[in-house]
């Protein structure tokens, strides 16, 4: 299993990096990233059922589609992404949850009381989403993909999410509200000193690197750079695509 720590924070191209190692790598990849503040919607999702569009805009906050299906996640500084691509094993589900087993190791070990529900997602105390995942699978791969909230702005996250000019007419698929919690906040409740999101996502990077024996984090190299960036322009900063529906 390779590990690939994006050097960007930008959500337009980490996500077009998920597509790109999706498709044009044949290895197992983990990727992992941390996205400036950003609306990411299912691929078969209706924007203006999802998001504030006029509260997104007066904070800055860009929406994204992205290529696996699924609700609507809010992504920030304080938000880290783990992001599993693999070759089908044909033995094995598409549908099983083990890409969750090393985020579970890492989570219970620092004694959270962490469990896996029924839509792949993670749960606090049975109470608090701490996670939401969503898959894309094709013939030959599949990509698994979550978020893990550890000090995000839950205000923004609310408001951002709410929308207030839903088209019930619209064929699409509608997100499923949850109650949320940050990580830091619980650890802070049973009196734990608490690292910074930057180097509690470097701690938690580490424990993966330890989890699957990997000595070397890879990079992207400056061509599929130059590659993601051409799919950012051409599909990931596009109207067409993020406006479909």
């Amino acid at each position: 299993m390779q590990i690939i720590y994006s050097t960007s924070n930008s959500p337009t191209f980490n996500l077009a990096a998920e597509e790109y190692l999706f498709t044009e790598r044949q290895d197992d990849l983990l990727f992992l990233y941390v996205n400036e503040p950003s609306v990411i919607i299912g691929c078969n999702q209706a924007i203006r059922n999802e998001v504030d569009l006029e509260y997104c805009a007066q904070n800055e906050i860009r929406i994204v589609r992205r290529m696996s299906g699924g609700g609507a996640v809010f992504h920030d500084l304080g938000n880290l992404n783990f992001c599993y691509i693999f070759n089908k094993e044909e033995s094995k589900s598409s549908l099983n949850t083990d890409f969750l087993k090393p985020i579970v190791k890492i989570l219970t070990d620092l004694g959270v009381p962490v469990e896996i529900g029924k839509r792949k997602d993670l749960w606090l105390q049975s109470q608090y989403k701490i996670s939401g995942t969503a898959s894309h699978v094709a013939k030959n791969r599949e990509l698994h993909h979550g978020t893990l909230l550890y000090d995000t702005n839950l205000k923004l996250l609310e408001k951002s999410l709410s929308s207030i000019q839903k088209d019930e007419s619209v064929k699409a698929i509608a997100s499923v509200p949850s109650k949320v919690k940050n990580l830091r906040t619980w650890f802070e409740g049973q009196g734990q000193v608490t690292l910074n999101a930057v180097d509690f996502f470097v701690f938690f990077k580490n424990r993966l690197f330890e989890i699957y024996k990997s000595e070397i984090e890879t990079n992207l190299s400056e061509v599929e750079k130059e590659e993601i960036q051409f799919l950012v322009e051409s599909k990931y900063l596009s109207d067409n695509w993020t406006y479909k529906k």
